[in-house]
């Protein structure tokens, strides 16, 4: 374990990637959810998420993302931004050695809360956190049970608050983070909505990383394909979109236009939580640097709106005069997929 955790303090810098960082600079503001939207990815795909790193493929299971072949990272990224709320990913993870699936939070400042499962192990979820970027000390990362992962449907939930953020798996909390507990890196910016598979098998990458991940990925047994039925996501603030007071990071600094910071924290008491997990199996599991989904930086190029060809989310918000529906769908203002 220490020498994965050694060889992979080499790539933190090379997966860390923001297309403008608040703490250096003036940036754009990030366009709100500021509801809550429950997407059916069976019904097909959505506007409100966009597609990068691949091609991700609808059926009436849901949305599936295929790692096929050397550079596959196919993901699904919000064009939204939440500050503090809840996400919850019904999924199978994918299989095979050297695969892993994620579902990551991360804000232009590199704040970072994440879920990662091993195709080399289908009883665990990895969780994870970060803050502004930064990897070290590699102490953070925890293995939490997630039995049956890749054969069942199993909701997973990140509920994050000013005070805590809490990890569960089918009902059960598996692990608690409050916010002294994470020693100055806690995550506390506005955030996307990131989830899809990637290789960390691949030969490309450093010894550390394919340690972590369990092992070289073998193409030829591909492909090995992660799939996500629905998801559920809650924003705890509301408003249009969120900008940053100054270059401190700090939730305090961020302002909201046309609602509130924790305007909707009051919804953060709507869970139904059957059980606690006991403490970690392995309290300080090496862990991969921040970056998102195998280190691909949240760009599309897709075109049409919202995008405007290759870019981010965040230089693409959503235009006056249209809004979000519940299913996730952004339209028109009076248009005739707008339900009552």
């Amino acid at each position: 374990a220490a020498v994965a955790v050694s060889s992979l303090s080499s790539v933190a810098v090379a997966q860390t990637w923001s297309a403008c960082n608040p703490l250096y600079t003036t940036c754009p503001a990030n366009p709100a959810l500021g509801m809550t939207i429950d997407v059916e990815f069976s019904q097909g795909s959505v506007n409100s998420f966009v597609a990068g790193g691949g091609t991700p493929t609808y059926d009436s299971d849901g949305v599936t993302f295929s790692v096929a072949r050397q550079g596959d990272a196919p993901q699904l990224i919000s064009v939204f931004y939440i500050m503090f709320g809840r996400v919850e990913v019904t999924m199978k993870a994918a299989p095979g050695a050297g695969i892993v699936s994620s579902l990551v939070l991360q804000s232009d400042t590199l704040d970072e809360i994440d879920m990662e499962w091993l195709g080399a192990d289908s009883t665990q979820v990895q969780t994870n956190y970060f803050g502004k970027g930064q990897a070290e000390p590699y102490n953070r990362g925890q293995f939490n049970p997630a039995p049956n992962n890749q054969a069942e449907w199993i909701t997973y939930i990140i509920d994050w608050t000013p005070d805590r953020i809490v990890w569960y798996v089918g009902g059960t909390a598996v692990r608690t983070l409050t916010y002294n507990d994470a020693n100055g890196q806690y995550p506390q910016s506005p955030m996307q909505v990131k989830f899809g598979a990637w290789s960390g098998g691949d030969p490309a990458n450093p010894p550390g990383t394919i340690a972590w991940a369990g092992g070289p990925t073998d193409y030829s047994q591909g492909p090995f394909p992660m799939r996500v039925k629905s998801a559920l996501v809650s924003d705890y603030s509301t408003g249009k979109s969120y900008l940053y007071g100054d270059n401190s990071g700090t939730w305090q600094s961020i302002r909201s236009e046309g609602g509130a910071i924790n305007g909707n924290i009051d919804n953060s008491g709507g869970l139904t939580v059957t059980a606690t997990a006991t403490a970690a199996t392995n309290q300080l599991a090496p862990s991969i640097p921040p970056g998102g989904i195998g280190g691909q930086g949240s760009t599309s190029t897709q075109t049409g709106w919202p995008w405007t060809g290759t870019g981010t989310a965040a230089s693409n918000p959503i235009p006056d005069g249209w809004i979000m529906t519940p299913e996730g769908k952004i339209v028109p203002a009076g248009g005739n997929m707008v339900k009552p």
